[in-house]
């Protein structure tokens, strides 16, 4: 089944882990239940990517939730695709973006949306938020609805 799916990281012994950013490792299998809208969503609580004046590394939690058409990321080449920011420097605004539109071009999904929560540096955290419906489904209009309505109840941040 693996390998009819064309999936090369899943079950590997031989995993190489980049230190550099890459889109390439990204796969992707079939999804069984496309006519069913249902979310995937993914939390990484230790991605890693550098600022990219100073060089100093900065910590979040990348959170990536979907709404799959065709096909579903799989999960351990996207590990192993968030692990490549960890010496890739960009802005958080930056970082969530790449991995959105990464992803769009992987997957073609009906819905997406990432967020980081970047833990403060010099006292302050940034939360970058984005997200996209596919043009022409009402998915393109629960996207604008989730932008304009985001944050407006923000949470209480006292644990960063």
């Amino acid at each position: 089944m693996r390998e009819k799916e064309g999936l090369t990281k899943l079950g590997s012994q031989g995993t190489k882990y980049s230190m550099d950013y890459d889109p390439g490792v990204l796969e992707r299998f079939s999804n069984k239940h496309p006519g069913n809208d249902y979310f995937v969503k993914f939390n990484c609580p230790e991605f890693t990517s550098l600022c990219p004046i100073t060089g100093q590394p900065d910590f979040a939690t990348v959170i990536i939730s979907y709404v799959p058409d065709e096909y579903l990321v799989e999960s351990k080449a996207l590990k192993l695709y968030l692990f490549s920011f960890r010496n890739h420097g960009d802005f958080h605004e930056d970082c969530v973006n790449i991995i959105m539109k990464d992803l769009i071009k992987l997957l073609d999904p009906k819905y997406i949306e990432v967020t980081g929560r970047f833990l403060p540096r010099g006292g302050l955290s940034i939360d970058p938020y984005c997200n996209y419906g596919k043009p022409g489904t009402r998915w393109e209009e629960v996207a604008w609805s989730r932008l304009s309505q985001h944050d407006l109840y923000p949470e209480k941040v006292d644990n960063r």
